[in-house]
């Protein structure tokens, strides 16, 4: 199966607590990070493939060496082979390591890696996966799956937040858990219960 997720934002402290940007309530980055690798791990199987846009985790340390070690450990833990889509946190040395330990698994890296995002066609939909949310004007075949913006959503029906800390999640008949990547399907959900709600408000 395929499954998209943004924002993990692995080891950032500055997060924890409650806010309206990104409220994470858990009393350290460890608990934080372990209960995204379970619920991660719960729907993710280990073959799968998830996209991942962006901001996988701010953690610098000197040397940069240990801090992209700690996030290689982290990420080597998560079911799955995964896409990584650059986002404003993720440092070009952070890829390079990761590309440097990249291995293969059931036939595919356990890595690959996109700086501005990946076009993407499932069942009748086509999406662009970016980390940014992007204006794409007249292109209504087109959903743009992004993150980066948290606790907020762009007021048009074709860009759907699929970030961990998405309030479009709020779409979804069954809340997923934090942390918990998207599988298409509830992509969808997402995609024709914002749609429903734009249609109500003219």
């Amino acid at each position: 199966m395929q499954f998209v997720t943004a924002d993990t934002h692995f080891f950032h402290s500055d997060l924890l607590g409650v806010d309206d940007f990104a409220p994470r309530p858990f009393p350290n980055v460890q608990v934080m990070n372990q209960t995204i690798i379970d619920n991660w791990n719960a729907k993710v199987a280990p073959n799968d493939t998830v996209y991942h846009l962006g901001d996988i985790a701010l953690y610098f340390t000197k040397p940069a060496k240990e801090s992209h070690a700690a996030v290689l450990d982290v990420l080597n833990q998560l079911n799955g082979h995964l896409v990584l889509i650059k986002g404003n946190h993720d440092s070009r040395d952070l890829f390079k390591y990761l590309a440097a330990h990249n291995y293969e698994f059931g036939g595919a890296p356990k890595f690959r890696f996109h700086d501005v995002g990946v076009l993407l066609k499932y069942d009748h939909r086509q999406y662009y996966l970016t980390h940014y949310p992007l204006m794409l004007g007249i292109a209504p075949q087109i959903i743009n799956l992004h993150g980066h913006i948290h606790h907020y959503a762009v007021p048009v029906k074709e860009n759907i937040n699929v970030g961990v800390d998405s309030p479009e999640l709020d779409y979804l008949a069954a809340k997923p858990a934090f942390g918990e990547p998207l599988n298409f399907a509830e992509v969808e959900q997402m995609v024709e219960g914002k749609a429903a709600d734009f249609a109500k408000r003219q």
